[in-house]
């Protein structure tokens, strides 16, 4: 059918692309993605930034670096209680609220002195309004498309963030070029300062933008935690995703700033790279997820991070110093990519709840449940580096990535629901 891997990807990029066929009519999604256009710009900013003025500006070694992210990731473990206590709004204003939180975190680090402790507390505040706005945003894409293509929904929803945050390495990284073309050292935080400040902005435009958003009537009745023994495996591998998760999220941009000295500059035209990997693949895994079944992206994306892990651990003992960062940069992308795997979880939760507000609590609980281990993973392999290594770190990694392929496999598929707004 194909005649080369590019008519491959051409072929699936524009059938994804498609818009039109994958919301429901009457949807009007413009707003709703605009603001993920627009918040992804500003996240690009902050996430471009963040891991290099911990360590260069505020001097985190990794095991500080731990406690930090411990910190950070509080806000995940207790995002169940935080849509609990917004019981009565319904998603859409939830959203809006997790879109103003991330605005005064990021507008904070704009103007607060470079020290540790203001600088940890509007990281946190930025944290509460993206973890908030995270469930909320999955269960919204997937009310908004048709009928059997929640995974292109969420795959086009994950590739409008990307673009977004592509934009916003970019904008780092032409940043710190111009700054330095003005004298300016890669550790002045005069550079650091004026990217919190664009990314105040375009937060503060995705703030007027969510206001606009038609809010439902329906009301979605949360609960702190809703366990049902249906989701059990679903929860299971929430646990070791996050916890494999937290320490390439953690400990992977440490990894090329300590050792092997990346600048600000490098790690946002690494991040940029990934997030375009990350546009283009996330509607081709979207359909894959559809077409293959949830349960087959998910066995086989941490089997990929195995070797992920063991390059990320060893490359600095297999190679000179210059091949091993070239292959960590790579693993880095790669690593990317197979995060967006995560979208068959979401694909599953679907296809065996009931209604909207089963799916939004499970959906919220999982993601308090990963951050159980995650955070103490953020603690634990800071201790572990500055004990043993990276290489050790990242054996574990690979270990708990086995063992969420292994436990993936045993999942029974079920035909995809279509899930409505209203309660059972």
């Amino acid at each position: 059918m194909f005649r080369s891997l590019n008519d491959f990807f051409n072929f699936f990029y524009i059938e994804c692309m498609q818009i039109s066929t994958i919301y429901r009519r009457g949807a009007h999604p413009a707003r709703f993605l605009s603001v993920l256009v627009l918040s992804g710009v500003a996240y690009g900013l902050y996430k471009g930034v963040q891991d290099n003025y911990l360590i260069e500006i505020l001097g985190v070694n990794p095991f500080e670096r731990g406690i930090i992210e411990f910190v950070r990731e509080i806000p995940g473990l207790l995002v169940v209680f935080i849509l609990a206590a917004m019981y009565r709004f319904a998603e859409q204003r939830v959203f809006k609220i997790g879109t103003a939180l991330m605005l005064a975190g990021v507008a904070g680090l704009a103007v607060v002195k470079a020290e540790t402790f203001a600088v940890v507390a509007f990281v946190v505040v930025f944290s509460f309004g993206e973890h908030t706005v995270m469930p909320v945003k999955s269960t919204i894409s997937l009310e908004l498309a048709e009928k059997g293509r929640g995974g292109a929904a969420l795959g086009i929803a994950s590739t409008i963030s990307n673009l977004g945050s592509i934009a916003g390495f970019l904008i780092v990284t032409l940043v710190f070029f111009i700054f330095s073309r003005f004298g300016f050292s890669r550790t002045d935080v005069i550079q650091f300062k004026v990217v919190f400040a664009i990314a105040a902005a375009l937060m503060t435009g995705a703030l007027l933008t969510s206001i606009a958003i038609k809010e439902t009537e329906t009301k979605t009745r949360r609960r702190r935690f809703y366990f049902s023994r249906k989701f059990s495996t679903y929860y299971m591998l929430e646990i070791f995703y996050g916890a494999r998760k937290q320490v390439f999220f953690t400990f992977g941009p440490m990894v090329l700033i300590r050792e092997y000295g990346a600048p600000t500059s490098v790690v946002a035209i690494l991040l940029a790279v990934a997030a375009v990997f990350g546009m283009v693949f996330s509607p081709l895994v979207g359909r894959l997820i559809d077409y293959l079944g949830y349960k087959t992206i998910m066995v086989g994306d941490t089997l990929v991070l195995i070797v992920v892990c063991f390059f990320y651990g060893f490359s600095h003992r297999i190679f000179p110093q210059n091949i091993a960062f070239v292959i960590v940069c790579i693993n880095y992308i790669l690593d990317s990519i197979l995060t967006l795997g995560s979208m068959a979880s979401n694909v599953y939760v679907q296809s065996i709840a009931e209604n909207q507000e089963e799916m939004t609590a499970t959906i919220s609980t999982g993601i308090s449940i990963n951050h159980v281990l995650s955070i103490f993973i953020a603690l634990a392999g800071g201790f572990v580096w500055k004990v043993t290594g990276i290489e050790v770190l990242f054996t574990i990694s690979a270990v708990l990535g086995l063992i969420n392929s292994l436990y993936a496999a045993t999942i029974k598929t079920a035909p995809v629901k279509h899930i409505t707004g209203e309660a059972a």
